[in-house]
């Protein structure tokens, strides 16, 4: 199942135009490049408005000294290179727009994707996002008008072919030279900035993580020894990036030596021709300047090659992360589910371990029924809790609600319907209001009001300064971490949902929070909200239907609290729940009823 879906809403149609982005992204992206490309041919032929003028300014109005050839001539060419700045100006802003397109139709999906596939490794990967801003700055680059630019070359070749062969073949010849030399670039460059690039998104990794923790990092002092970590990932990627710097910085010195000495060339053996008579002053000079132009666009490839490489690479990362996105299936639309929750035989190994996390466990929840789940550290309690809420797959077995297996709801749907607490308690930037109502602006006021006062949160916020609208930083601020976790509990009962699985909601409360977070279990049960509760904490034990024993990852007990902590407590020989559950010994395995 995955994870999110871009859709805005519940029907079919509204989702079918998120379907496939990259196809509409193709097409947008096709019509816009053709358009372009219409521009760079009349821009490159109005490029050759310069050198015709000096032509005839040399050729024909020095020769007839006459002013009014010289005022038309001027006029003409003004008009010319009026028009040539707005066609320039056109395109860039058009390529521009795309690139500001690019990142409407495909920032959606790779959010979705990035969210998807967090789970699996308990964060978001930021990467595919940031390879999408870098192919969106390449897309309104110098760079890419070079390639618009780059097949009009052969115009210019042929302009100076027409002025002398002569001046053709040495024209022709610094372009193949240059080409060479662009080829050159690629393979001198390409593996030290590739591993630069390896190198720098480790160092990246790094110090999200340093900011993600920056409080324990502070607090034990660990921050000249993370910077280190930090440093040396960077230093190889700054080292193996100067190197290809280093490289593209000398081979781009002999490209444009190339092209000067190109144009010295130019000039030189074209005065040779003048005072022969082959061609005229103007003429040598025109060839000149279209040599030039020429020759830019392979200059430019060269300086450009770097940024191109890395667009190119970028962009498929952008296009796996929208494939990904789109795996998602539209799922037929179920009505509301009474909160029946089966587990079957659920089998859980992470990735590239051959040890399971859980292993064969089972147990049905009938509506309305709550569930706490106790066990050991490492026990797989909190995999168990991401697995009945389908942020993880299991490796097998089955999870339904009402009958239906997880996987075949629709991802929305079920989110709505569902409740979800984590252990790490994490708030989005924005007000106490957006976090309850979770992010959702298409819902009255009083369905914020009444998962505030289910989860026993209202009197609490009322008491804040701004109360609703307080507005919290990424951190959390200015909440503390016990009243962060009643707001997230109040967040997971919001939208009055079938099912709710709460894992350690009461590790940073005090009495009062969890006097209150009782209370709301209770409530809970009154609505036949199906409740799962990840607890070691007695005083939850005595309020729920169910008690689940994990250990190891399997299942040793699971029936009513009264009867399975009885044969804890027995087997164990211990007088509290925490030296029960260290104990060696299991206890006898009590299935649940029904």
């Amino acid at each position: 199942m995955g994870m999110a879906s871009p859709a805005a809403d519940h029907t079919g149609a509204a989702r079918a135009p998120d379907r496939e982005p990259l196809r509409e992204w193709r097409r947008v992206a096709f019509r816009t490049f053709v358009g372009v490309s219409l521009f760079s041919v009349f821009v490159n032929l109005l490029m050759m408005t310069m050198p015709i003028y000096l032509f005839q300014i040399s050729d024909r109005v020095l020769t007839s000294r006459s002013n009014d050839t010289l005022i038309m001539l001027s006029l003409l060419a003004i008009g010319l290179i009026v028009v040539l700045s707005l066609l320039d100006t056109l395109r860039r802003q058009v390529l521009g727009r795309l690139a500001t397109r690019m990142e409407t139709l495909l920032g959606g999906p790779i959010i979705a994707s990035i969210v998807g596939t967090a789970p699996a490794s308990d964060g978001g990967n930021l990467h595919p996002l940031r390879c999408l801003h870098q192919v969106r700055g390449f897309l309104a680059s110098p760079t890419m008008l070079i390639l618009f630019d780059a097949p009009m070359a052969p115009l210019y070749f042929s302009a100076v072919f027409l002025i002398h062969r002569d001046l053709g073949y040495i024209t022709l010849g610094a372009g193949m030279l240059l080409a060479v030399t662009a080829l050159c670039n690629q393979r001198a460059t390409s593996t030290p900035m590739g591993m630069a690039v390896a190198h720098g998104s480790r160092a990246d990794a790094q110090a999200d993580a340093l900011a993600r923790n920056a409080q324990v990092v502070n607090a034990m002092g660990m921050l000249n020894e993370s910077i280190l970590q930090w440093g040396r990932e960077q230093a190889s990627a700054l080292t193996l990036q100067m190197q290809a710097l280093d490289r593209s910085f000398w081979i781009s010195g002999v490209s444009r030596f190339c092209r000067l000495v190109t144009q010295i060339a130019i000039l030189g053996w074209g005065a040779y021709l003048a005072l022969e008579g082959a061609l005229t002053g103007g003429m040598m000079i025109a060839a000149s300047i279209i040599a030039g132009r020429a020759l830019q666009p392979l200059e430019g490839m060269i300086e450009g090659w770097r940024s191109l490489v890395q667009a190119r690479a970028a962009y498929g990362q952008v296009r796996s992360a929208v494939d990904l996105a789109q795996r998602e299936t539209p799922r037929l639309l179920l009505p509301r589910p009474q909160g029946r929750l089966t587990a079957e035989k659920l089998l859980y190994l992470p990735p590239g371990s051959k040890e399971p996390v859980l292993n064969g466990v089972s147990f049905e929840l009938q509506a309305g029924e709550s569930l706490a789940i106790v066990g050991p550290s490492g026990s797989g309690k909190s995999t168990l809790a991401r697995i009945l809420v389908g942020c993880l797959l299991p490796t097998a077995g089955k999870v339904r609600l009402d009958g239906t297996e997880l996987r075949n709801w629709d991802r929305r749907q079920f989110g709505e319907y569902t409740g979800y607490l984590p252990q790490e308690v994490e708030l989005f930037p924005g007000t106490i209001r957006d976090n309850v109502c979770r992010m959702r602006s298409d819902l009255p006021d009083e369905t914020v009001y009444a998962a505030a006062v289910l989860a026993g949160v209202h009197d609490m916020i009322c008491h804040l300064p701004n109360g609703y609208e307080t507005h919290l930083e990424r951190s959390g601020a200015p909440l503390s971490g016990g009243q962060k976790q009643r707001i997230a509990l109040a967040r997971a009962f919001f939208g009055d949902p079938s099912m709710v699985v709460l894992d350690e909601p009461n590790s940073n409360l005090d009495a009062a929070g969890e006097q209150a977070l009782s209370e709301t279990l209770l409530r809970a049960k009154e609505r036949r909200v199906t409740t799962v509760v990840i607890t070691q904490r007695p005083a939850l034990l005595s309020i729920v239907d169910k008690v689940l024993i994990l250990r190891s990852g399997r299942a040793e007990a699971c029936g009513p609290p009264q009867v399975v902590l009885r044969r804890l407590f027995q087997s164990a020989g211990a007088g509290n729940i925490g030296a029960a559950l260290s104990a060696r010994e299991p206890p006898a395995k009590v299935e649940a009823a029904g």
